[in-house]
């Protein structure tokens, strides 16, 4: 994975939902993993550009990373014609880790609007050129106010 970060940017590491745009995951704010997860703007009937970011511990961070692996394995096999849609979203011999991680990440990847902050993201591509058409790039954000 390219590491140079843009300045002022920072690593987003996961992307669980997207729709138009990263929508939840996992990036880093003032260095350290937070979950983010867009706002949705009911007035407007769509997302806004604003974000809840809270921190993540260690152990929720390690676990999500295992899952993400599990994950980005799939889709490298999916587009590259390793496997077919049938399979998604785990490759058969990881299925049951995966199943198992969804579980206790379910619990633990929500957040707390008590220790979130809310912010803007200003989220790009980089690097990843070598990577077969319709896998997800590397990612970079930058987070101002609100």
């Amino acid at each position: 994975m390219t590491t140079d970060l843009k300045q002022g940017y920072e690593r987003v590491y996961t992307v669980v939902d997207y729709y138009d745009g990263p929508r939840k995951g996992i990036a880093d704010y003032h260095g350290k993993p937070h979950l983010y997860e867009c706002i949705f703007d009911e007035s407007k009937g769509n997302y806004s550009e604003s974000f809840l970011l809270a921190p993540l511990d260690s152990e929720t961070f390690r676990l999500a990373m295992e899952d993400w692996a599990i994950w980005q394995r799939w889709e490298l096999a999916y587009h590259g014609a390793e496997t077919d849609l049938s399979t998604h979203p785990a490759l058969p011999h990881e299925r049951e880790r995966h199943k198992e991680l969804e579980g206790i990440l379910e619990k633990m990847l929500v957040i707390d609007r008590a220790k979130a902050v809310t912010r803007v993201g200003h989220f790009e591509a980089m690097g990843g050129e070598a990577l077969p058409k319709g896998v997800l790039r590397p990612l970079q954000v930058r987070w101002t106010e609100a």
